[in-house]
């Protein structure tokens, strides 16, 4: 089964009276443990389906089931547990708490989640700290970290928590080659481990050259889905 199917999803904005059509009846079937990109122009669909897979937004009309559950039909309080147990969000522009050190950025998912003892929290980050390439530095501050230091902390907030899904937007935008080569070989690394699905929003040429899967979105449409050996 599936671990995510998207099912004819709608979205429509409206701006002063006037209908934007962002998705025009995607349907998507996403296995486990897929790394997959979704590519297209400015305004063909990507970050607005993103949104809807992570719960930040709702569909106009359309299904979208995870493992077997119709997210539609939950109510927001269990929308929230779906969010926090199963979802993971890495951003472009990164989101830390610029006073939060690196390792309390990354244990945050933990600590709010009120059920690990703190000796596991911190075996856990330790090791996600150290799998990402940041040894050393978890007593820094975010501006004391360069832009490629500051992904890798946002990389590792998103996998402390082992989510099943981790949905990436644009995460390589702000990069040089160079370092958005290794952000994109620590995702690798992580799929290939744990089986972690990955869906990115993206543009650069980089990330779809590693996908497994491309999906080409046109106007809020599915123009093209390739698979790759």
């Amino acid at each position: 089964m599936p671990i995510l199917e998207l099912n004819n999803i709608r979205k429509d904005y409206f701006k002063d009276t006037k209908k934007v059509e962002a998705l025009r009846g995607v349907t998507l079937s996403i296995e486990k443990g897929e790394f997959l990109s979704l590519v297209g122009p400015s305004g063909s669909g990507k970050t607005t389906l993103l949104n809807i897979i992570g719960c930040l937004d709702s569909p106009t009309d359309g299904r979208v089931v995870y493992n077997g559950t119709e997210l539609g039909r939950l109510n927001e309080k269990s929308l929230s547990e779906y969010r926090k147990h199963n979802i993971a969000f890495v951003f472009q522009s990164y989101n830390l708490i610029p006073v939060l050190t690196v390792r309390e950025n990354v244990e945050m998912p933990l600590v709010i989640e009120k059920k690990f003892p703190r000796s596991e929290i911190n075996k856990k980050v330790d090791g996600v700290i150290d799998s990402v390439g940041l040894k050393g530095m978890a007593d820094r501050l975010p501006r004391e970290l360069s832009g490629g230091q500051e992904q890798r902390v946002a990389i590792a907030r998103a996998l402390v928590k082992a989510p099943l899904v981790v949905l990436a937007d644009e995460p390589t935008a702000n990069l040089d080659s160079h370092t958005a080569e290794e952000i994109v070989s620590i995702m690798q690394e992580m799929n290939r481990e744990k089986q972690t699905t990955f869906v990115f929003s993206t543009h650069d040429p980089l990330v779809q050259k590693h996908a497994k899967r491309v999906v080409v979105l046109k106007d809020g449409a599915v123009a093209s889905d390739e698979r790759r050996l």
